[in-house]
C-alpha cells in the first residue's frame, strides 16, 4: 500500500510538472516588428546583402504623398545613408489619379542576410515583392528590384 501511494505521488508530480511546463511555454511571446506607420508614411527595415562579406541594414519608406517607394542602405563603415532608390508606385500598381489607396507593407527574410519587401494595395488588389541590392553595373549605390506583381483578388465588376 505504501508503494502504491509513492507511485501515485510520483505520477501526480510528473503530470503537474508537464502541465506547468506546457502553460509556461505556450504563454504569449512578444512580436518583433520592423515596421511603423505615421499619417502618409510607412517605414520598414530589413537586412540587405550589398557585399559577400556582410549584410547591412536596409530602410524602406513608402510615401503616400508622392506615390513613391524609397529604399536605402546604411554604410556600416561610416554610418551614413548611401542614397535613395525609388519606385513609382502609382504606375507600378496602376492607381488612378485621386483614387483612394491603402498600402500595407512588411519585410521577410528570403535568404541569409537578405530581406524581401512585400507590398499590398487593397484597392487594386495587387501584391508586389521587392528587394534591394547593389546595381548590376557594379557602380556604387543601391537599386530596388521588383520580383513579382500579382493580383491577390480580382477587381470588382465594372472596374
Amino acid at each position: 500500500m505504501q508503494d502504491l501511494a509513492r507511485i501515485l505521488w510520483l505520477v501526480g508530480g510528473v503530470v503537474l510538472g508537464t502541465v506547468a511546463t506546457l502553460v509556461y511555454l505556450a504563454g504569449s511571446k512578444p512580436v518583433l516588428a520592423s515596421n511603423d506607420r505615421f499619417e502618409d508614411f510607412v517605414m520598414c527595415t530589413g537586412p540587405v546583402g550589398v557585399n559577400p562579406k556582410g549584410q547591412t541594414d536596409g530602410v524602406w519608406l513608402l510615401d503616400y504623398r508622392s506615390g513613391k517607394l524609397l529604399g536605402t542602405v546604411i554604410d556600416r563603415g561610416i554610418g551614413k545613408i548611401v542614397g535613395w532608390a525609388e519606385v513609382d508606385l502609382v504606375n507600378e500598381f496602376g492607381v488612378q489619379p485621386k483614387q483612394p489607396v491603402h498600402f500595407l507593407m512588411t519585410t521577410g527574410n528570403i535568404a541569409q542576410g537578405q530581406a524581401a519587401l512585400y507590398v499590398a494595395e487593397t484597392t487594386t488588389g495587387k501584391f508586389g515583392v521587392y528587394s534591394m541590392g547593389p546595381p548590376p553595373n557594379g557602380k556604387s549605390g543601391i537599386v530596388i528590384r521588383r520580383h513579382d506583381l500579382v493580383l491577390f483578388r480580382q477587381p470588382p465588376p465594372g472596374e
